[in-house]
């Protein structure tokens, strides 16, 4: 198989979705709370140039799962 950076994201965007839902799925756990506590980051710019205005919000939930989701990927990334 080809090696090139698409496969690379989309490996990467699914091992981050498969943490999440890793993570989401052991919240109830009362003893792995440090695994699924997720950090909020955002990025929202903005600008008003008289004749266009914009404004775009982007939210990211990260946790540790998350990251080991991402770290998986790029490992099978590189098995490949």
């Amino acid at each position: 198989m080809k090696k090139n950076g698409w496969i690379l994201l989309l490996l990467v965007f699914i091992g981050l979705l498969a943490g999440a839902l890793v993570s989401r799925w052991l919240e109830a756990v009362p003893g792995l709370d440090f695994l699924t506590k997720t950090y909020k980051v955002d990025w929202s710019p903005a600008a008003d140039l008289l004749v266009l205005n914009y404004h775009i919000q982007i939210g990211l939930n990260i946790s540790l799962l998350s990251i080991v989701g991402a770290a998986a990927a790029i490992w099978i990334y590189r098995r490949m």
